[in-house]
This record gives structure tokens, sequence and C-alpha cells, in this order.
């Protein structure tokens, strides 16, 4: 009961919790850029133009994010570099695309913000590509 409690943490559960963390929104964002990237001619003209850039840039730049570095997040390689176009992507999502509705439309686009959020703060950790280089 006592280390139920308890606010302190070993590094190797540390590790693993970020491990856990960053493969398992990795997985779970495959699936929406590979459904875009397979379905590009199709959404390339239909899909959110940001910023005047127009559908095709955006849809391309979604792509990129979603199914791209979601591999590397996957990996561990480039965590922090790979984690900032999935958020950048999360918060056009969540306060664009679903005008932030947290307990709505944009509820799994602000759970996937929050998670890479906090990749980007804490790092990938050792069990990573990046964690074995020593970065």
């Amino acid at each position: 009961m006592k280390k139920l409690l308890s606010t302190g943490y070993a590094d190797w559960a540390f590790n693993a919790a970020i491990f856990i963390l960053r493969v398992a929104l990795g997985l779970m964002m495959l699936p929406h850029g590979y459904d875009k990237l397979v379905h590009f001619g199709a959404k390339k003209n239909t899909f959110m133009s940001f910023l005047g850039l127009g559908s095709t840039v955006s849809l391309s730049l979604a792509v990129f994010a979603e199914f791209f570095c979601a591999i590397f997040l996957i990996i561990g390689l480039f965590t922090r570099f790979t984690v900032m176009p999935l958020i950048i992507a999360m918060s056009v999502a969540f306060f664009k695309a679903h005008n932030a509705e947290m307990f709505g439309a944009g509820e799994k686009a602000g759970l996937y913000l929050a998670g890479f959020l906090v990749i980007l703060m804490v790092g990938p950790g050792k069990a990573s590509v990046d964690g074995l280089m020593g970065k």
C-alpha cells in the first residue's frame, strides 16, 4: 500500500512508461496517416486548407505528420523533432477542425495532443533509438 501512495519512481518504470506512451500513440496515429496517404487523390480537393496553403499542401503535411512522423515516433528516432509536426497537426485538428470541443468531436485530437506534448517535454526515454545513441 505504501508504494501505491508514493510519488517516487524508478528509472526503469519511467522509461517503460514513456516507451508504452510513445509506441501506443505512434501505432494509433498510423492508420489516420495511412488512410490519408492511400486516399490522397480523393481527399486532396476536399481537405481543409490551413493558413491559405491549399488543400493539397495541407493534406501532404498531415500525411507527413500522421504517417511518417508516427513511424519515427514508434522507433524513437529524432523523437523531439518528430513529435513537433504531430503537435502542429493535432493542434490544427483540435482547435480549427473540431473547434476545441474537448468533450465532443475533438476529444481524440485533444488526447493525442496531450500525449505528444508529454513526449516533447520528457523525451523518448532510454528504450528508443535516440536513447541508445545517447541523445
